[in-house]
């Protein structure tokens, strides 16, 4: 990859605050920083407040050598408390109404989305109406041929079916978790036959037949591995290692995604770039917070100079 992808991570920035730290997060953030460690040219794009934990963001990114576009408005920069149970999984509590709830539309969001190759965004930064306007305006600014990645991060009830079909409209790739899956059948009537397989089939046929432009499906089930189906019907699963000993799970499935798509962006086949997203993601599992450095070996292209 001679020339850097512009890979975007679109939405939220907040501070994961867990017990006893914290840690720079949000799903966007993520998804750009690991992104970047694959080679990309990633960007952050969101909202942060004049305040002492906003101008904190801006330098830990900088240390990590993350491009970032963040507006700054008066709403406080956003925050997450985290608690974790005894197996790493994480449970989130969202502050209301922080900077990111206010991102608004500019000539240097435009400009950005005219170079985009590939861009991320999920249902928690579209909480408020104004951030879901600026994520629809994006989307619809980016090149015909640029991927759209909906990782659809359901968090509390910070959605609505109309976000979620209105999301799937304009994406061309839809990541989900089991739990996403179950939400999602409902609303699509896929029933709920007794086999987990029938209602991943029938979910994949529904999405596929009702839009047209969705390209890639793909379902993480955690300790029960992970899914990719096209529209093709080339048709990928990965086993989960269940030999790994789990630090937390945050950032993992961001990282799974940012791999992912810098595989398919770099020429991979789905089925390499679904062991390579694996790859990744179990290590980030092993490691506290959500944007450890990647080892060399898990770099797409590092390791293949």
């Amino acid at each position: 990859m001679e020339n850097k992808t512009v890979v975007v991570g679109l939405g939220e920035i907040l501070w994961d605050v867990f017990e006893n730290q914290k840690k720079l997060g949000g799903a966007p953030a993520n998804f750009a920083y690991h992104a970047s460690q694959q080679g990309a040219d990633g960007i952050a794009v969101s909202a942060i407040g004049n305040d002492a934990l906003g101008d904190e963001i801006l330098e830990t990114l900088a240390q990590k050598k993350l491009r970032a576009e963040f507006q700054r408005n008066s709403a406080p920069t956003g925050t997450v408390r985290i608690s974790l149970d005894a197996h790493g999984v994480a449970s989130y509590v969202f502050a209301a109404d922080c900077a990111w709830d206010n991102l608004a539309w500019t000539p240097e969001l435009a400009a950005i989305a005219h170079a985009t190759d590939a861009v991320c965004f999920g249902s928690l930064a579209q909480r408020s109406l104004r951030s879901r306007e600026t994520i629809y305006t994006f989307l619809k600014s980016v090149p015909a041929n640029a991927l759209k990645i909906f990782d659809i991060n359901l968090r509390q009830n910070f959605y609505s079916e109309t976000i979620i079909r209105d999301s799937l409209a304009l994406a061309n790739v839809l990541k989900i978790n089991e739990d996403e899956l179950a939400v999602l059948s409902k609303i699509f009537d896929c029933g709920v036959p007794e086999k987990f397989s029938e209602t991943r089939d029938r979910f994949f046929e529904k999405i596929f037949d009702a839009f047209p432009q969705m390209n890639l499906i793909v379902l993480t089930c955690g300790g029960n591995g992970s899914y990719a189906a096209t529209r093709d019907g080339d048709f990928s699963f990965v086993a989960a290692d269940t030999s790994i000993k789990i630090a937390d799970t945050v950032g993992a499935g961001d990282s799974f995604t940012a791999t992912f798509t810098m595989a398919l962006l770099g020429g991979k086949s789905i089925f390499e770039a679904h062991r390579r997203a694996t790859d990744v993601a179990n290590f980030v599992c092993t490691q506290a917070g959500a944007m450890p450095e990647i080892p060399t070996h898990l770099k797409l292209f590092d390791s293949e100079k």
